[in-house]
């Protein structure tokens, strides 16, 4: 039997470091999306849409932008634009001088929606990562992601 398909990657290879990384933001990302769904009624790729929708200094972004903002394809968002349009949260607006151009709006509601749920974003965050940098497989990763925020 060949060592090199049996073998983990060593502890300090790209890739072991990378697989840490890869768990890390699967646990989050499973214990954030619970949190909004059962809190807020929105996926976390709701959320994260209303979040740059909101930031935006227009209120609105180009589909595409939207997409590449949250790590979508246009048909992906596209289908999200459309949910968060059901619920009353954001709204499909053409662009004015390029009618092939088909913006996000966020709605007062939508706004609404995402400021209340920023909170309990920001709880979730910090807990899952407290909770998950108490796995000593872990534990290092999440350290290094907190000494890199910017002062």
């Amino acid at each position: 039997m060949n060592n090199a398909t049996t073998t983990s990657p060593a502890p300090t290879s790209d890739q072991a470091v990378w697989d840490r990384v890869l768990t890390l933001h699967a646990r989050v990302e499973r214990e954030l999306a619970n949190a909004l769904q059962r809190r807020h009624g929105i996926g976390l790729s709701e959320y994260r849409a209303l979040e740059n929708l909101s930031s935006s200094p227009t209120s609105e972004l180009r589909m595409q932008e939207l997409a590449d903002k949250i790590g979508l394809g246009q048909s992906s968002v596209t289908r999200l634009v459309e949910r968060l349009k059901g619920a009353g949260y954001a709204f499909k607006d053409l662009c004015p001088s390029d009618k092939r151009g088909v913006y996000a709006v966020i709605t007062d509601e939508g706004r609404t929606r995402y400021v209340a749920a920023r909170a309990t974003y920001a709880e979730v965050l910090s807990g899952a990562l407290n909770s998950q940098g108490a796995d000593p497989a872990l534990a290092a990763t999440v350290a290094s992601l907190r000494s890199s925020r910017p002062a």
